[in-house]
């Protein structure tokens, strides 16, 4: 019994033997890369395969054709893969000039947008058989430009532009960035010019965008002071948008009830009191029915396919609430599994910024993840019912081309920055691929500078979130 005892307690526990493998992976050169890419692309999957399950029943009594609403979600997944390999592909110093082109055109949607919505308002403009705005051939449908059959969202463009463009401006100012005045200008009118743009018709996307440019400008080791005053502003902007809606802004009405006070603030009444029968009840009408989901699925779901809210129930089920059909159909080992794939998307996020040298990368990164887990968050947090609704989709889950496109291109730069670690770098030039291979997926990345003797790690790694000194053009001092 004793040499029985001593030989149990002489072997390594499932623990020990598990972490060493784990961070023995995790130090390969590409283990960045290699995560990215599988965690996308599982997320794509179920994505895909959600939106059919969700849309199926809808798209068959509408259209007489159950794979309407997935082959269309399957085409936007192709166009986003080609995002993705044109981003992969692109330098940084594409990616910094492009950054100017995608934050101009974003305001120029964004405001024409924002113009027919006030003008239809003011009675300048007509409107179409759905009451939207129209401009010749041009139809404004709240947060939507359609022309035809082709339709786009500008807020989704705005984050991409802004995430470029405002890390090129940081990783230009450098140690400047100490100073108020440098970072206000040009910084500051430009967020504020894109919250009045973005928040008229759509806070969701104005939040995520704080999140955003929060993101950027802690990686940028900006003091906490200014994230207090960024948090004044985004509340008083946030209560001033509030306000606007009772006077028409957005999709509101002039003299009506305050449509965004109520839908911020039906989180906090208690199911018990929402009578959806009323007028006042049906801001709640949404949240009963996707917590019921929830509540239906348990922990193993009633199956894939087998939802029955999604017959009409629950409002967006396949877009703004397909967590919710997720939650019924897959159950909480379902929802556990996104979780788990969203939660390694954002780490593998922040370990890129962490392991980068160049500044711009490091804020593009940081930027990028901070904006994919902040929607994330307010999407599954208002389908359980401890967030607002705002009307965000859940990325790589939801239903909807310009969402996906972008983020798609957007995961694209961050597979570039992954093979522009120092460590990857080396080893993909190292024994570097064949000329098709890189002809065809992507090419090689610059090789970083040698190390010095002795220096075990880049200064970049020392401290996370702090973007170490710069000067003009992002090159090191």
């Amino acid at each position: 019994m004793a040499d029985d005892r001593t030989q149990k307690a002489a072997r390594p526990s499932l623990s020990r033997q598990l972490l060493p493998a784990v961070h023995g992976l995790l130090a390969r050169p590409l283990s960045s890369y290699y995560l990215l890419i599988s965690s996308c692309t599982l997320l794509l999957l179920i994505g895909l395969t959600m939106v059919f399950s969700a849309t199926s029943v809808k798209a068959y009594a509408e259209k007489g054709n159950a794979f309407t609403e997935i082959s269309s979600q399957a085409v936007y997944a192709l166009l986003g893969l080609v995002a993705f390999w044109i981003c992969q592909r692109l330098p940084a110093v594409t990616l910094r000039v492009l950054g100017r082109g995608l934050l101009a055109v974003s305001v120029v949607l964004l405001t024409l947008l924002a113009g027919m919505t006030a003008l239809a308002s003011l009675g300048v403009l007509s409107r179409n058989g759905d009451d939207n705005p129209m401009l010749g051939p041009l139809v404004a449908d709240l947060n939507w430009l359609i022309l035809g059959s082709f339709s786009m969202q500008p807020g989704e463009l705005a984050k991409l532009g802004m995430v470029l463009w405002g890390a090129d401006v940081i990783a230009r100012k450098g140690p400047l960035l100490g100073h108020w005045r440098e970072l206000a200008m040009p910084l500051f009118p430009v967020i504020g010019l894109l919250f009045v743009l973005v928040g008229y018709n759509d806070l969701g996307t104005m939040l995520v965008l704080l999140a955003l440019i929060v993101g950027l400008l802690w990686a940028a080791g900006v003091r906490l002071r200014v994230f207090g005053a960024l948090g004044v502003l985004g509340l008083a902007g946030v209560g001033l948008l509030i306000a606007a809606a009772s006077r028409g802004a957005g999709s509101g009405a002039a003299d009506a009830e305050n449509y965004r006070w109520r839908r911020l603030t039906a989180f906090m009444e208690p199911l018990e009191n929402c009578d959806t029968t009323t007028e006042a009840g049906r801001w709640c009408y949404q949240l009963i029915q996707g917590r019921s989901a929830i509540f239906e699925g348990g922990w193993f779901g009633v199956g894939l396919g087998k939802s029955a809210l999604k017959w009409g129930y629950v409002p967006e089920a396949g877009n703004d609430f397909i967590f919710a059909i997720v939650a019924e159909e897959l159950g909480v080992v379902g929802c556990g599994v996104v979780l788990v794939l969203l939660s390694v998307l954002a780490y593998t996020g922040f370990r890129i910024a962490r392991r980068v040298t160049d500044p711009f990368r490091r804020l593009a990164a940081t930027a990028i993840t901070a904006w994919l887990v902040a929607q994330a968050v307010i999407n599954m947090g208002g389908v359980v019912k401890l967030l607002p609704i705002t009307g965000l989709p859940l990325p790589f889950i939801s239903a909807g081309g310009s969402a996906l496109i972008v983020t798609m291109a957007a995961i694209g730069m961050l597979a570039s920055f992954a093979r522009a670690e120092p460590d990857a770098s080396r080893a993909l030039n190292a024994r570097p691929t064949p000329r098709w291979v890189r002809l065809v997926w992507a090419p090689l990345p610059p090789l970083p500078p040698p190390r010095r003797p002795g220096q075990q790690r880049p200064p970049a790694q020392k401290k996370a979130g702090r973007a170490p000194e710069t000067s003009g053009g992002g090159r090191r001092r």
